[in-house]
């Protein structure tokens, strides 16, 4: 267990990152540098907060999140691992795997520049997660917080036998309102519209977003671009090791339902997710690993 007094001796940097008790008793790292500020909680590996200076948030964070030990954080950007969505053989097996609610451990932290700032958590194998996924693993994530979010996630199989995983960093990004924003990126690419019976479609031109939407688009490593005129900037999130991008919004209706997001709260966010999915899922061979990395940047309008 990692206190936050021994993290703090080992892993803060002054003027850079310091590690402190957050919502919920659960441990955040806060990072300020010259570039962007930024908060990341040991739950779940989770991002909540990157804000570059002078500009808005851009991840979204429900008001409503609920901050305890077993249970995901609503927004931010949430890891799925080793599963997307239901566990494809067993839906009692908790949604989107378990990797977003458990405890990660920070291994390093560094100032590779007075506007950069690095912190690495892992997470490995254990009776627990065996009873979820039968094989040994080990994760890493690295966050990069600069003038951009850079985000890598290392899968390791550690392990005597190949094991499938799909996964998703299930991005929360702040706009203005949902209805005036368009996606750029995934003109052309088919989807599997989840909201119309798993009905395969085609991506017509620009991605407006009127309804409730939940699409996996396949076979794709295409950049998108969040145009945001209410907010007079542009979001770009750049990726690989990544053929999959999801783009949820759960709407009105679904929202309502949500205990831990208010009715209103759609307007404000969309989801992009940098994922593996569906036929995009990933083998990994005994002693092999695979890197998903997304950057993202913000253009003022």
């Amino acid at each position: 267990m990692q206190s936050l007094d021994k993290l703090n001796k080992e892993f803060s940097i002054n003027g850079h990152l310091e590690f402190k008790e957050g919502a919920g008793g659960l441990i955040v790292a806060e990072v300020n540098n010259e570039s962007a500020s930024a908060e990341i909680f040991l739950h779940g590996a989770q991002i909540t907060s990157f804000k570059p200076q002078g500009q808005e948030e851009v991840i979204y964070l429900s008001p409503h999140s609920r901050f305890k030990p077993g249970v995901a954080i609503r927004g931010g950007i949430p890891i799925s691992w080793p599963w997307f969505a239901d566990n494809p053989t067993d839906k009692s097996k908790p949604a989107h795997g378990f990797a977003r609610t458990s405890k990660w451990h920070v291994r390093e932290t560094k100032k590779p520049s007075d506007s950069e700032t690095e912190i690495r958590l892992g997470l490995t194998n254990s009776n627990d997660t065996l009873k979820l996924f039968e094989h040994r693993f080990y994760l890493k994530v690295i966050f990069t917080i600069g003038s951009q979010l850079n985000i890598e996630l290392r899968t390791i199989n550690i392990g005597s036998s190949e094991f499938t995983i799909s996964s998703a960093f299930h991005s929360y990004y702040k706009v203005h309102d949902i209805s005036d924003v368009s996606i750029q990126g995934l003109e052309d690419t088919a989807y599997i519209d989840k909201v119309d019976d798993f009905a395969t479609k085609k991506q017509e031109g620009a991605l407006k977003i009127m309804s409730e939407t939940d699409r996996i688009y396949l076979n794709t490593q295409s950049d998108c671009v969040i145009e945001d005129p209410g907010l007079k900037r542009s979001l770009h999130i750049k990726k690989s090791g990544s053929s999959s991008t999801v783009v949820w919004n759960p709407w009105e209706e679904k929202a309502h339902d949500m205990k831990d997001l208010g009715a209103e709260e759609y307007k404000n966010f969309v989801c992009i997710e940098t994922a593996n999915v569906d036929e995009n899922t990933v083998t990994i061979q005994p002693g092999e690993e695979h890197k998903v990395r997304m950057n993202v940047r913000v253009e003022s309008m």
